[in-house]
């Protein structure tokens, strides 16, 4: 099997079916294309128009955990050291931004890995910003926030009615 028979477009590739030109697969694969580039965007804030991971819905993935005591936000970052990665909270936003550089220049080669600035904001409210800890450990970063203890007193239990 050629490389080239594992990339799913190229503008140069007519169809399919050999030396073969077929309106209908040619018109297939563009309306595909056309649909990936429009929902490529979606989940990231204004970046419809951005390459690269800024517009893979939300990159990158994080797991956000709240007890009694603490917030904790987890978010993986593969391929990624310390040095690649900013952490910042201000006015309750808590911002995970950084950079991961392609090692190689692309041309004629497939890629479905992603290079690219990404950022992620995340509004906590009810925690104590001075006493964020941030550790980074075999590619996931791990952001820990001590609630306040306003934070715990404001919360209202509310009744569940049956009917």
């Amino acid at each position: 099997m050629a490389i080239r028979d594992l990339i799913p477009w190229n503008k140069n590739q007519l169809s399919t079916t050999g030396d073969v030109y077929d309106p209908f697969v040619t018109f297939h694969r563009e309306m595909n294309r056309l649909f990936d580039d429009v929902f490529r965007g979606f989940g990231s804030f204004g970046n419809l128009g951005r390459p690269m991971m800024e517009g893979q819905f939300g990159w990158p993935r994080i797991e956000l955990n709240e007890t009694d005591k603490a917030v904790t936000v987890s978010a993986e970052l593969p391929g990624l050291s310390e040095n690649d990665v900013q952490v910042e909270i201000a006015n309750g936003v808590l911002s995970i931004r950084g950079e991961k550089k392609s090692e190689h220049d692309n041309g004629g080669r497939y890629s479905e890995r992603y290079y690219g600035a990404f950022e992620r904001r995340i509004p906590l409210d009810g925690v104590q910003e001075d006493r964020a800890e941030a550790n980074f450990r075999n590619g996931v970063l791990t952001v820990s926030l001590p609630k306040t203890e306003q934070a715990s007193q404001n919360v209202k239990r509310i009744t569940i009615n049956t009917n």
